[in-house]
């Protein structure tokens, strides 16, 4: 169910994306994607019900904090009871060690709500955000530890309709989970005052680059 494939740093900025399942022939996936060193050093991946998962990625939310000294954030896909199980995410933050995602509302000029917690994926961000996940996987510029993800991607097709979906038989919640990680990646910062010195995280990732080497597939 969760798979840890190196610890993690201090200073270390993660951050993570959740593909919500209801159960059932389903999957639950979460991708711990760390912005420091563009990696996923954590994944979670089950058949298991996103309400069965939550206390898990709360428990793994926390050690991050707990071994980083940074608030990871977080985002479930708003869809299979994704907006209820982070809405019970947030009220188990009684220690403030991680950050709920919370998305600007874009379409209609009379929406009066603002922002919503959560990642949406529509007619309008899903094409969005699996080209720039395939242009981040083209270019070789993340590890990636978890066997799983990667024939997943490999799986990923073009339909004759041109949409972007999983071969038949196969499926596409790790490219999902991934994808809403990345974008959480292009657009989320560390609280300031959290944050390393620039010339300390470049030591560090210096001293970590043959560390992650030794994980890579």
């Amino acid at each position: 169910m969760l798979k840890r494939f190196r610890p993690y740093k201090n200073g270390e900025f993660v951050v993570v994306g959740v593909d919500t399942s209801a159960g059932g022939n389903d999957y639950t996936a979460c991708q711990f994607l760390s912005k420091s060193y563009l990696d996923v050093p954590t994944v979670i991946h089950t058949k298991s019900s996103i309400t069965e998962v939550t206390p898990l990625i709360k428990q793994e939310l926390d050690s991050i904090f707990d071994q980083t000294g940074i608030k990871p954030i977080v985002a479930y896909e708003r869809q299979n009871g994704g907006v209820f199980e982070l809405e019970r995410l947030s009220r188990l933050n009684r220690d403030q060690k991680y950050n709920i995602f919370v998305m600007p509302t874009y379409g209609s000029v009379n929406n009066s709500e603002e922002s919503r917690i959560g990642w949406d994926t529509n007619t309008l961000t899903r094409p969005k955000m699996l080209q720039e996940l395939k242009e981040l996987v083209d270019s070789c510029a993340i590890k990636l530890y978890h066997k799983e993800t990667v024939n997943e991607l490999f799986s990923f097709i073009i339909s004759k309709t041109g949409k972007p979906q999983a071969e038949t038989k196969s499926h596409d919640d790790l490219v999902m989970s991934l994808s809403i990680a990345y974008q959480l990646y292009l657009t989320c910062q560390p609280p300031r005052d959290e944050t390393m010195d620039e010339l300390e995280l470049e030591m560090v990732n210096r001293e970590d680059e043959e560390m992650l080497k030794k994980y890579s597939v």
